[in-house]
């Protein structure tokens, strides 16, 4: 018998919405952790742009499968059984991820990552709406629009972070994050069910778009807002990092990470300020914030104007987090119980779809036109031009690129909008063994941080190991060309 929202424990359900908030964070900040890493394991590993491209290609592609094939079930078997399943495929992920030693094990666990995402989210969302507090009807809506945003920026600020000063940076995020699906494992078990019974299980699982035909015009309405959005955020998520680092001099992986997180931040804080606003005006204000941010960057990219850059990202960022809170606070009104999982997974694969398939088509574009072309081509600037000096498409060794304090790369080395910088740390490739034993221990974060500076960045013990002509600088230390 399907349980109905009387039949919660009150004790239980401020808890279990609260924990379930926390729960989809976590997955939003696991599936945005591996992307300032890319860098680092294209470097290891020595796979090509074109490889880059797949890997974000098959987590996408796992991930929209699984919306369309188990966005539903939930309304049928239950939020705990998927919930379940979702943490413990997520745990798999990150298992994979520590233990990954080539591009075929990170290739697995981006799959497996995927599908454990795109069965939590529309699972989550539902689960939310659910466990909706009484005397806050539009809580849910407001926390499944500021979480996955919050999420994305924890998880690339911290990866950042991670990756620029901790040890061990390709297993010490995962370390955590296995933690933290431990915890959700246990939240999970302790939830209230509040739905399931349903028959039609097996017809549940078939691929397919469906929405009940009442909710056809109001769903229709919010796409365009819904694809506007989440390709900004996908442009950030795919070529921010590497725009700062190639049109900015910005090489640090943490700047990388903070500006995803400047723009996710200010779509938290503005999906929680605008709460009490009504919907068409929340819309209006996402559809502005949207068409003025990106003008805005564009302009800064073009001046070279940080400061304009950085007001460009604030103003997506606020249309970006009114978008999520008009939709998402949307479908979470008019959906009834049995609905909302099916819903839920139907806006999720619009979302995605339009947050996936304009970065895949950037990775390629990228490696034909340039960098910097291809971002103002994504935020509708003006069309390539030729590459002047520190431009991906400028020859190595140009003199301009060094006068900017940013080494340029030997040719075969390839960029990528979806690593955290343009610029490819190289190494010797007999001695990618003692580099990948160092990746793994201290020294990379301090050859991490000095990697930009050249020589006199690396530091007096570096240097006398280097003349002995013992172990080498560490597998991110550039070397002149």
């Amino acid at each position: 018998m399907t349980l109905t929202a009387q039949a919660i424990s009150k004790t239980k359900q401020p808890a279990g919405f609260a924990a379930v908030a926390a729960i989809l964070v976590t997955f939003a900040a696991a599936a945005a952790v591996p992307s300032p890493l890319y860098v680092v394991y294209q470097h290891l590993w020595g796979f090509s742009a074109a490889t880059l491209t797949v890997i974000f290609a098959v987590y996408v592609a796992a991930l929209i499968l699984a919306l369309l094939m188990l966005g539903a079930l939930s309304d049928h078997v239950g939020r705990r059984p998927v919930l379940v399943g979702a943490v413990a495929l997520e745990a798999v992920a990150l298992l994979l991820f520590v233990l990954a030693g080539d591009v075929t094990t990170l290739i697995a666990a981006r799959i497996v990552q995927g599908v454990a995402t795109g069965a939590a989210l529309s699972t989550l969302g539902a689960t939310l709406i659910d466990l909706n507090p009484r005397h806050a009807p539009g809580r849910a809506g407001l926390i499944s629009g500021i979480a996955p945003v919050a999420g994305l920026g924890v998880g690339a600020l911290g990866s950042g972070v991670l990756v620029e000063y901790a040890p061990f940076p390709t297993h010490l995020v995962y370390g955590l994050l296995l933690a933290g699906m431990v915890a959700a494992g246990v939240a999970v078990v302790l939830l209230p069910e509040t739905a399931g019974g349903r028959p039609g299980v097996a017809g549940s699982l078939v691929p397919k778009l469906g929405v009940p035909a009442r909710l056809r015009a109001d769903l229709l309405g919010l796409v365009p807002i819904i694809v506007a959005s989440w390709a900004l955020g996908g442009l950030y998520l795919s070529l921010g990092p590497s725009v700062a680092a190639d049109t900015f001099g910005l090489h640090d992986h943490l700047v990388g990470g903070l500006v995803v997180t400047l723009l996710c931040g200010a779509g938290a804080v503005t999906s929680f300020l605008l709460r009490a606003v009504p919907t068409a005006r929340v819309l209006a204000i996402a559809g502005t914030g949207l068409a003025a941010g990106g003008a805005t960057a564009v302009a800064g990219m073009v001046a070279g104007d940080l400061p304009l850059a950085v007001a460009g990202t604030v103003l997506s960022g606020i249309g970006f987090g009114a978008a999520s809170l008009a939709s998402f606070g949307t479908l979470a009104r008019i959906a009834a119980p049995h609905e909302r999982g099916e819903l839920m997974a139907v806006a999720l694969v619009i979302s995605y779809a339009a947050f996936s398939l304009p970065a895949v088509v950037a990775g390629v574009v990228a490696g034909r036109i340039g960098l910097h072309e291809t971002a103002l081509l994504r935020r509708g600037g003006g069309g390539p031009g030729s590459a002047g000096p520190g431009d991906p498409g400028a020859p190595p060794g140009d003199s301009g690129a060094l006068e900017k304090g940013i080494k340029t790369r030997p040719p075969g080395v390839d960029s990528h909008p979806m690593s955290d910088s343009p610029h490819t740390i190289w190494g010797e490739s007999d001695t990618r063994g003692k580099h990948e034993k160092i990746l793994g221990g201290r020294h990379h974060g301090r050859a991490l941080r000095h990697r930009r500076h050249g020589d006199g960045g690396t530091s007096r013990d570096d240097r006398r190991r280097a003349q002995r002509g013992g172990d080498h600088l560490g597998p991110l230390h550039r070397s002149r060309t």
